[in-house]
């Protein structure tokens, strides 16, 4: 989106939220210009050019903000932050919790580095932040970074992520697999594929084989790792009655028990005939 047309639909808004110095200037000039209405004049002048400058500061914001995260896309490494401590800040905004986040930051290219970062927690990224996995673009010169909540949704496990083999005839599910995800991400910018719900590499020949190999691989290791089923232990046969009263005779012979005690035993193993 242009930055004209930002301003545009930034201005819209904020006059429809300070509706009354528009409101004011038309009801002064509807009046035909009375003098006993000045005051609305120039409050209404007043109050339409804070509209202006608000609309001003916040498509200039907007327009920064946009500008360095195209930016971070095309010359940022996709990191993964795993997030190894999370801290209450007590503030709402917009009626949200603002949440301090301890991030472990790590990826091809940029040395590991922990920091702190304060995210918002809606509804759609506190499930990301709890599963401790997010996706950061880092730019490798200076280690500044942008949490990427697109792509964290995909390797946190929050959206599903099968993919479709034709030439296996199988789909594979590596759903909540980080390590593999963040390669496949890598792929998909290397190659300027953006992440979507639903991804079609039949026109890119080369990513789809980088990604099929990906995706084969971690089914394979997936597959080495379910363990093998462990076989019943034999339980060892219950001694005949024969065997029980050689076994009986035989710790009475070496004086292992008393006659007393022998003799008890010997009644209660006839008794089990």
């Amino acid at each position: 989106m242009s930055t004209f047309w930002r301003y545009v639909r930034v201005q819209l808004f904020v006059l429809l939220c300070g509706i009354v110095g528009p409101l004011f200037l038309v009801i002064y000039f509807a009046s035909g210009a009375d003098p006993m209405l000045g005051w609305m004049l120039w409050t209404g002048l007043l109050v339409t050019a804070l509209d202006v400058l608000i609309a001003l500061v916040i498509t200039g914001f907007g327009a920064k903000s946009a500008a360095r995260t195209a930016e971070m896309e095309s010359t940022g490494v996709l990191a993964l932050a795993l997030v190894t401590g999370i801290h209450e800040t007590n503030t709402r905004i917009n009626d949200r919790p603002l949440v301090k986040l301890d991030l472990q930051v790590s990826g091809p290219g940029i040395t590991p580095f922990a920091t702190q970062d304060k995210v918002v927690a809606s509804v759609s990224r506190l499930p990301m932040i709890t599963s401790r996995k997010l996706v950061a673009l880092v730019d490798p010169v200076t280690n500044d970074y942008q949490i990427d909540w697109e792509r964290s949704a995909l390797v946190s496990g929050m959206m599903p992520a099968t993919f479709t083999v034709a030439e296996d005839n199988r789909t594979y599910d590596l759903t909540g697999h980080a390590e593999p995800l963040m390669e496949i991400l890598q792929v998909l910018k290397t190659h300027g594929i953006p992440v979507d719900n639903m991804i079609d590499l039949r026109s890119n020949p080369a990513a789809r084989q980088q990604v099929q190999a990906i995706v084969r691989h971690a089914a394979a290791q997936q597959a080495a790792q379910v363990p093998a089923p462990v076989a019943p232990v034999a339980q060892p046969a219950e001694p005949t009655i024969a065997e029980r009263l050689q076994k009986l005779e035989t710790l009475r012979a070496t004086g292992s028990i008393t006659d007393a005690e022998y003799s008890a035993k010997r009644a209660e193993i006839i008794a089990d005939l």
